[in-house]
């Protein structure tokens, strides 16, 4: 069927480039894992939570920036594209911003609920306060890529993420395996990535793309109009963000409390419930384009394709990964 078509043409790119996320995460507890004291894993859980508790609650800034550029894109509304991009971008950099200046409160409070033991207390707010300085590069992708698969390009998203999670990997190991650090090293080798991924996706958007020199003005970018319509769009899915990163970050934050062991094994077991999440996520991906795109086009039937195809590829994806889960999961582990 077409719709089906459309769907993996933008979903399979989606998932694997989804897939490298929890991936990296898992290589970089491994790499720590192989140090000399287990709290090393403690403290790159603790920090990678605290950032996920930051970092997704501006996850709209992908969903509601792909959900736009796919209704300018349907209704064939260029200057609209790169005024949505452009306001992203903006919205990235002041948030960012913000995070940044921010960062000591965060970083202290989110250790005060955590709990865990002095030694991986003090490694993850190691962690935090070198990492946090990616926190413009990485606002801004989350904005690039979401613009991109409004664009209908899921291929674009693939290859930044496939680079950042290539550069994170080698910059990791230099850093920890060659220069002997430990976590800290984990943290600059992500920010290093996140930095790398930023230039490389704005090769690709002046590359093949151009510069939208002409294609909008400030004063629609900076209306008020379009900026509360932007966050108001926005506003369920933050609530949502939200709620999962306080379910994820009140499992992270009970395991320190019980042992250091604890919070490493349970750090295993999250990151592969995480592989299927991220997984599953890109067919989601998928349909955010394609719906926004039939939205604009005003094409109400094909809208109602997309989403009753997509349930079902849900459905279907469901069944698969529990059927896996309970067959291999002792193998697995």
């Amino acid at each position: 069927m077409k719709a089906n078509r459309q769907i993996l043409q933008l979903a399979i790119p989606n998932v694997l480039s989804n897939l490298s996320v929890p991936l990296l995460s898992s290589v970089d507890t491994a790499l720590v894992g192989h140090l000399s004291e287990v709290y090393y894993i403690g403290a790159v859980a603790v920090g990678s939570m605290i950032f996920n508790f930051v970092y997704w609650g501006f996850g709209f800034l992908r969903m509601g920036t792909t959900g736009l550029t796919a209704q300018a894109y349907g209704n064939e509304n260029q200057s609209e594209m790169f005024s949505i991009l452009i306001r992203a971008l903006l919205v990235a950099l002041v948030c960012s911003l913000f995070i940044i200046l921010l960062q000591f409160p965060i970083v202290k409070f989110s250790l005060f609920l955590v709990q865990a033991s002095a030694d991986v207390e003090q490694h993850a707010g190691i962690y935090f306060k070198i990492r946090i300085f990616a926190a413009p590069a990485t606002l801004s992708l989350y904005a690039i890529q979401g613009w991109f698969l409004g664009m209908q390009n899921a291929r674009f998203p693939l290859y930044i993420m496939l680079l950042v999670n290539v550069v994170n990997i080698i910059g990791s190991l230099f850093f920890v395996i060659g220069l002997g650090m430990n976590s800290d090293g984990v943290a600059l080798g992500t920010v290093i990535a996140q930095y790398t991924g930023l230039l490389f996706s704005g090769f690709l958007l002046l590359k093949f793309y151009g510069y939208p020199r002409n294609q909008f003005d400030w004063a629609k970018i900076l209306h008020l109009d379009e900026l509360k319509r932007f966050f108001t769009l926005n506003f369920d899915i933050f609530i949502r963000t939200l709620l999962l990163i306080f379910a994820f970050s009140f499992f992270t934050a009970k395991s320190a409390e019980i042992c250091d062991g604890i919070l490493a094994a349970n750090t295993i077991l999250l990151q592969l419930w995480m592989l299927f999440s991220y997984g599953i996520d890109g067919f989601a991906f998928a349909a955010e384009s394609l719906v926004g795109k039939f939205i604009g086009a005003k094409s109400e039937s094909d809208t109602k394709t997309i989403i009753k195809m997509i349930f079902y590829w849900g459905i279907g994806l469901g069944i698969i990964f529990t059927i896996i889960f309970l067959a291999f999961g002792k193998p697995i582990v």
